[in-house]
Formats: structure tokens, C-alpha cells, sequence
């Protein structure tokens, strides 16, 4: 009896462990988005964020005018998926990204 409740402690801890590595593996970018016509895109503004290599998700829904991106480690940077908002549409449809700090 003593071995299985130590089996169910120790399979605990490790499943702690694990999803504190995987927690510190990810971290979360908040983008504001803006712009005269960005609304019209955001599938296209979704579509070019995941192509940004590293990117997990991407949340445009829980808040308004923002994009919740979700990236591994540190294999995406902020500047990027700015750049890849930023392209939607080119200049002359004024969507564009900031990072949220």
C-alpha cells in the first residue's frame, strides 16, 4: 500500500514538474492592433502571426483590438510579429501592431 501511494506522489510531482517546464518554455505577447481597416482582416492578420516561426496560438477574441500570440521560448520575438501585422494589406490599409508592455 506504501509503494502505491508513493507511485501516486511521485507521478505528482513529476507531472508538476513538467508543466512548469512547458509554463517556462511558452510565454504569451500581447499585440494591440489598430487600424482604419484592420477589423476586416483579422483572419489574414491571424494567418500571418502563425507563420511567424515559433508561434504556438493566436488569440484575437478575449480582447478587442488586441492579438494574445503564444510562442515557444524565445524562438519569436516581439519586432516580428509586429512585422507580420504590419504587412497585412500593405501601407495603404493601416493595420498595424504595437506590443502591449
Amino acid at each position: 500500500m506504501k509503494g502505491i501511494v508513493a507511485a501516486i506522489i511521485v507521478t505528482g510531482v513529476l507531472y508538476g514538474v513538467l508543466e512548469l517546464a512547458q509554463a517556462a518554455a511558452e510565454q504569451r505577447i500581447t499585440l494591440m492592433i489598430g487600424g482604419s481597416y484592420c477589423d476586416l482582416y483579422l483572419g489574414e492578420v491571424e494567418s500571418a502571426v502563425k507563420k511567424v516561426s515559433g508561434v504556438k496560438a493566436v488569440d484575437l477574441k478575449s480582447m478587442k483590438g488586441h492579438a494574445v500570440v503564444t510562442v515557444e521560448g524565445d524562438k519569436a520575438t516581439a519586432k516580428q510579429l509586429e512585422a507580420a501585422v504590419n504587412g497585412v494589406k500593405g501601407e495603404g490599409w493601416h493595420c498595424h501592431a504595437k506590443v502591449m508592455k
